[in-house]
């Protein structure tokens, strides 16, 4: 959770700049419109998954599979602008999905993969989100979480888990490839190009908004001595050497593009990694802002993963795979809020 300084820090900023913005916003002006548009797009760290409600709820004809939810950093976000506007009212439109990749989000159509009450015949395809969220020269604020699952983070983390169990490396693995897998270069490579073309997509289709790019957490300790191998509570068999790995050569060479595309595009970029170390899915329940493999999750999350032997039922347990939980996610709102508020005010 949140310390109680911290939310009263934040929220004296948030009243300071509200009473900013209304300083500046004239009185009456002709023509403007009533509310600031904002578009949230993303993957399952946008999402939320798991944290709060299902959005749409659970049996609704509209729900689309990508697993939105109540708790996620977006509708914390929404509840404290409205509680606190910025000058007029803020619509959100959240169209982020879970298991989206860069180019899901203003090319290609995603399958949407959510195991939550799947139709029979499985989930039919969406359109690229910048489409599914409308925008045009109306939308003011863009915000966009997305990049992990087109290395494929969470692949990796499966692969370096099965090859830990053995006694493997994954570094290796990644390092010096197998024929017909990338090498951790070539998908870094990979990414900045893919990420470079969606930015640029979406300025095309929201030509006068300010848009804000957010990184990865801390899901991984700077120790890697403190996980506990036997827990799959925590990050399970995988080495410590190549938990190591992952967090320098991985997640932060993941950050680092997607900040390094960001201010070359002139947009801003969110650091929710630095608020989040200590935080990570090897710290105690009462700590930890991210879930390990197997986590705390409400009774509609499935407890087993389809394909591998992982069942977290077994532990009393949902199957979170390394996915913020509801501190994690009210971490990011804060600074995502914070982010948006000063970007309106440059307006």
């Amino acid at each position: 959770m949140r310390h109680p300084a911290s939310r009263r820090r934040a929220r004296a900023l948030a009243v300071g700049l509200v009473l900013a913005a209304a300083a500046l916003v004239p009185s009456g002006s002709a023509g403007a419109a009533d509310q600031y548009e904002w578009a949230a797009l993303g993957d399952s760290y946008s999402a939320g998954g798991f944290v709060g409600d299902p959005l749409p709820p659970l049996g609704d004809p509209s729900r689309d599979g990508c697993d939105r939810t109540s708790d996620a950093y977006p509708g914390v976000v929404e509840r404290e602008l409205d509680e606190f506007p910025p000058g007029k009212p803020v619509h959100l439109t959240d169209v982020s999905c879970g298991n989206a990749t860069i180019a899901d989000i203003a090319t290609t159509e995603q399958t949407p993969i959510s195991p939550v009450q799947p139709p029979a015949d499985g989930w039919p395809a969406v359109d690229p989100q910048t489409r599914r969220a409308g925008l045009n020269d109306r939308t003011d604020i863009v915000t966009i979480g997305v990049g992990g699952n087109s290395l494929p983070f969470g692949g990796m983390l499966l692969e370096c888990l099965k090859l830990g169990a053995t006694g493997k490396s994954c570094r290796e693995h990644y390092t010096n490839p197998p024929e017909g897998e990338e090498s951790i270069q070539d998908k870094l490579a990979r990414v900045q190009d893919e990420y470079i073309e969606m930015l640029a997509k979406v300025h095309q289709s929201a030509p006068d908004a300010k848009v804000i790019t957010i990184g990865y957490p801390a899901v991984l300790p700077d120790e890697a001595t403190d996980c506990n191998r036997l827990s799959l509570t925590e990050l399970g068999p995988i080495t410590h050497a190549d938990i190591d790995w992952l967090r320098e050569d991985v997640l932060k060479q993941l950050n680092s593009t997607i900040q390094r595309v960001s201010n070359f595009f002139g947009d801003r970029y969110v650091d929710v990694y630095s608020s989040s170390v200590g935080h990570d899915a090897c710290r105690p329940a009462d700590t930890k802002w991210v879930e390990g493999l197997c986590g705390d999750a409400a009774d509609y999350w499935p407890t087993r993963l389809p394909g591998t032997l992982l069942n977290c039922g077994l532990l009393g347990k949902h199957v979170t795979l390394v996915h913020p939980n509801a501190a994690g996610h009210a971490n990011t709102a804060a600074h995502v809020e914070r982010a948006i508020r000063i970007a309106l005010l440059e307006r």
